[in-house]
């Protein structure tokens, strides 16, 4: 027998190496900060040219995560590679059954650093191949979304521009930051709303405004309605945010001092004791919130109450991560919840500011209602909900930063997906990282009901049991307990999508005989839930 040599075995290993194709194809978190848990999703691909993979571990900070779905098909990958674009990678067609994708559990890091993301995979020979996907950054704070940018409009002329660090006089006890964010508003409308603001009979307040992207004409009709008022701070990022990020920069910039935090949108009309009622209801809770007329913007009142179709349950945690209660502008919480809910998870689809903040104040204590309308939520056209009483749909926010949209979908691939493919990566994924967030976050105040409700949920996509969970949860409709209006339903077709494709696909590339199936991410996934879209839209 003849022995090759460390050089011969050095080409092997590095031939071997070059034949692997492993990427995920989703943006993964720029940063994190020191001592904060989250969630990471991760969707991509992985496949040799010509040897079979046998297994696949994601390897994060060191310690081994084995995917959700591994050998998934890829349809839209198999067509690129064998398209004139391809350059030969896969002879084999073995790209077709290369998708994965991951949901995983990052417990908070004790110090900075680069945390390497890692895939450690192995062939069918038994030899194991490793090599590096990306890193995160772990920070000392928590980083702002435009941190890292000059703002394109300072926001008080010959004041330096410090991202994260405004410059403000310390703010009395018991004041209430108010963080409202703007897009491009509807100038009167939005006049509207700060007239309302001034109005309140609680003057303990100050606001805090997070422009998401204006052009600057905008920003100057802002400005003119705003004129001198000290207590309204304008912050205009250098890159276009959608609510979800946006809303958590205003978050980021509430006075240090502020003991208590609300949410406010561009468009809508406070009454004047909403702050006052907010503050008296909200107890020893963590959050408060408030039922709410839904009018046109020229005041015609389309529904006297929110509420009418659907039991409002504010205290369900299984309910509340299944279909939100808790519209934003609607409540009032505690500082200390952000400790909680900072950073924001990096979930794929679409997801909402409030949805998540209510399960973060849930999930570590409790919710308070005020049972009347505190304001009127107009709706109109240019409304990111504008549909919400059947008016026409509005804006879409600009999502694709943290769709985990895949760089294949990137180069043409569009159209997304109203099925049942959508309402697993646009329903129950995003729910998923949301769910493991607050495990890892809330670990200490969790109730065992709490954490059973989110183990459950978490675990539907994998055990029988558990899945049978959520989808027989409508059945509480029965007795009185249909407040999520059947939801469940579309994430249990959702999950049972997960399972049926890869059975479906079978075990290689596809033929005449057997068509290729795709369990490419949806570009977006189009999530509804049919029945509480019909509640929004005024129906019953």
């Amino acid at each position: 027998m003849v022995s090759a040599s460390p050089r011969a075995l050095a080409g092997i290993a590095s031939d071997r190496a070059a034949g692997l194709h492993v990427r995920i194809e989703n943006p993964l978190p720029r940063s994190l900060p020191v001592g904060s848990a989250s969630a990471i999703f991760c969707f991509g691909h992985c496949f040799h040219r010509h040897e079979a993979v046998t297994r696949l571990e994601l390897v994060v900070g060191g310690v081994r995560h084995r995917p959700a779905a591994t050998g998934m098909p890829r349809r839209d990958l198999l067509q690129w590679l064998h398209g004139p674009h391809g350059g030969g990678e896969d002879p084999e067609g073995r790209s077709y059954r290369s998708g994965f994708w991951a949901v995983i559990p990052l417990p908070a890091q004790p110090r900075p650093g680069a945390l390497a993301v890692q895939a450690a995979v192995r062939l069918a020979d038994g030899a194991e191949l490793v090599t590096e996907l990306g890193e995160i950054e772990i920070e000392i704070e928590a980083a702002d979304p435009a941190r890292t940018a000059r703002r394109a409009v300072p926001d008080r002329p010959g004041v330096p521009d410090r991202p994260g660090v405004p410059d403000r006089p310390p703010v009395p006890a018991g004041t209430i930051a108010i963080c409202m964010t703007t897009f491009e508003p509807e100038i009167s409308l939005f006049a509207v709303q700060v007239e309302s603001l001034r109005a309140q009979s609680d003057d303990r307040w100050r606001c805090v405004i997070s422009d998401g992207g204006s052009r600057a004409e905008s920003l100057a009709a802002i400005r003119e309605v705003l004129g001198d008022d000290p207590r309204f701070e304008l912050s205009a990022s250098p890159e276009r945010l959608d609510p979800y990020r946006n809303f958590e920069r205003a978050l980021r910039r509430a006075p240090a001092g502020a003991e208590l935090i609300a949410l406010c949108d561009q468009d809508d009309r406070w009454y004047p004791e909403k702050l006052a009622a907010l503050r008296a209801g909200l107890g020893s809770a963590s959050m408060v919130y408030s039922d709410q007329r839904l009018v046109t913007d020229d005041g015609r009142v389309l529904r006297d109450s929110l509420w009418k179709g659907r039991r409002n349950d504010w205290s369900n945690l299984a309910s509340l991560l299944v279909a939100n209660a808790v519209p934003g502008a609607a409540m009032l919480f505690r500082r200390e919840l952000l400790e909680r809910a900072l950073p924001f998870p990096e979930a794929p689809g679409l997801v909402w500011h409030d949805h998540w903040l209510a399960l973060a104040a849930l999930a570590g204590g409790s919710i308070a209602y005020v049972d009347r309308p505190l304001y009127d939520y107009v709706q109109h056209v240019g409304a990111v909900s504008g549909d919400v009483a059947g008016g026409p749909r509005g804006r879409r926010p600009v999502a694709a930063a943290r769709t985990g949209r895949s760089r294949l979908v990137a180069r043409g691939k569009r159209g997304g997906s109203r099925g049942w493919r959508g309402a697993y990566f646009g329903g129950y994924l995003p729910r998923a990282v949301q769910a493991q967030t607050l495990l890892l976050r809330c670990a200490d105040t969790l109730t065992p009901h709490k954490r059973r409700a989110l183990e459950l949920f978490v675990a539907s996509a994998d055990s029988p049991a558990a899945f049978a969970w959520l989808a027989l949860r409508p059945l509480r409709a029965l007795a009185g307990r249909g407040e999520t209006l059947g939801g469940e339903a579309a994430l249990a077709r959702g999950v049972l999508w997960r399972w049926l494709v890869a059975i479906a696909a079978g075990p290689a590339a596809p033929s005449a005989r057997r068509p290729a199936l795709d369990a490419s991410f949806p570009d977006p996934p189009r999530f509804e839930q049919p029945r509480l879209r019909r509640w929004r839209a005024g129906g019953r």
